[in-house]
């Protein structure tokens, strides 16, 4: 059993921060998800930067174009994972683009991600019609395929998704891109009531959660609320990123 699967296995919502790899600077991103864990997380998104992140904001795509300058790749970010493996047991799911994937090699993505203590992969532009072979490598080497369902995904298509994924189910919680606002109350309600009742495995909310109300709200409907976009923000603005981010972590929780 991975990390992930424990996680989910306890009763209550959760928070899971989003971090580009290699955004701001290289030797951050390991300060970074400590300091997320240290505030309260309870699991984290580590992103892998892309030239074409579709399912992107601007917000992570400019964090993603500043991690390649600084010469982010694959490898790179596995490493990170390997080093934070040291110091903490978070769970760690990596998001990340299918094109840089297939370039590192399928079999051995799999296997590193293994190795260096990955729990579970998210790829946005990977549809289920063509994710039969990254769910056998995921689930072989013991990471939880994170697949996604949206708000105009068809009820038997969430059940097809749930029941491929096994493990976690990630819902967008709108149609667009990441950091755009929250749908309304009413409309959120039915999408993921609609999702409870098809999905057999628990689920997480992402895109434009910002605030302490934004979580309980998520954590009322779903399993876990993720927060991306505003993570990024407070980085790109801050003089101090890991204090920053402790905080702002700590803020989200509701721990004063």
């Amino acid at each position: 059993m991975n990390r992930i699967q424990q996680l989910f296995k306890k009763p209550g919502g959760k928070l899971i921060p989003y971090v580009t790899a290699g955004y701001p600077l290289l030797n951050l991103t390991t300060k970074l998800v400590l300091a997320m864990e240290k505030g309260g997380a309870d699991m984290i998104e580590l992103g892998l930067p892309f030239s074409d992140p579709l399912a992107d904001g601007p917000v992570i795509q400019a964090s993603s174009q500043v991690a390649l300058k600084n010469g982010v790749n694959t490898q790179w970010v596995l490493e990170q994972v390997e080093i934070i493996r040291k110091s903490s047991q978070i769970p760690i799911a990596l998001m990340g683009y299918i094109n840089p994937i297939l370039k590192y090699g399928y079999n051995k993505f799999f296997s590193d991600c293994r190795q260096v203590g990955v729990d579970g992969i998210i790829v946005p532009d990977l549809p289920i019609e063509e994710a039969k072979d990254f769910v056998l490598l995921s689930k072989s080497n013991n990471i939880s395929p994170i697949l996604l369902v949206a708000p105009n995904t068809p009820n038997d298509r969430i059940r097809t998704i749930s029941q491929m994924a096994g493990d976690l189910v990630y819902c967008v919680a709108i149609l667009g891109v990441t950091g755009e606002k929250l749908s309304k109350e009413a409309t959120l309600v039915k999408y993921l009531s609609r999702v409870r009742e098809n999905s057999n495995t628990p689920f997480i909310v992402g895109f434009g959660i910002k605030t302490h109300q934004d979580v309980e709200r998520i954590n009322r409907l779903s399993d876990g609320a993720v927060v991306g976009t505003a993570f990024v923000e407070k980085l790109r603005d801050s003089n101090h990123p890991v204090k920053t981010i402790l905080e702002y972590v700590k803020e989200l929780k509701g721990i004063k």
